[in-house]
């Protein structure tokens, strides 16, 4: 078994095309154990009732941002070993220092290629 087969992972993103195309990439990195959520308070509550081992969360959602699903996952005993990867459009640099400052692993811009996404789970996990 790959180490992309044993690792579960939740995709946080309100707009379903981008839902559709992480799951997609991710299928095709050889994930099999992939959950979605389409907002940050949804994704939290996933968390609650089943730890995943990685969350990619776009930045940008109603409800709970993915900076307050990252900061709630990171209180939590249950789930602050999560690895994160904040999903955004933006190229903000204060966006990617805060997020690192709460604890996310990597950041992924928008529009993100099936190599990008792969380094930035590679940086966290090593070789998938």
């Amino acid at each position: 078994m790959s180490m992309a087969q044993k690792i579960k992972a939740l995709i946080v993103d309100d707009q379903v095309t981008s839902r559709l195309l992480l799951g997609d990439a991710l299928q095709q990195l050889g994930f099999t154990q992939v959950t979605v959520a389409g907002d940050g308070q949804q994704a939290y509550e996933i968390m609650q009732k089943d730890p995943h081992h990685l969350v990619i969360s776009d930045f940008n959602m109603p409800k709970m941002d993915g900076l307050g699903l990252l900061q709630a996952i990171r209180a939590n005993a249950a789930t602050k070993r999560a690895a994160f990867i904040i999903l955004t459009a933006q190229g903000d640099r204060a966006l990617v220092q805060k997020a690192a400052s709460l604890g996310a692993n990597n950041v992924l811009a928008k529009p993100f290629t099936i190599d990008k996404m792969k380094a930035a789970i590679e940086a966290v996990f090593g070789a998938l």
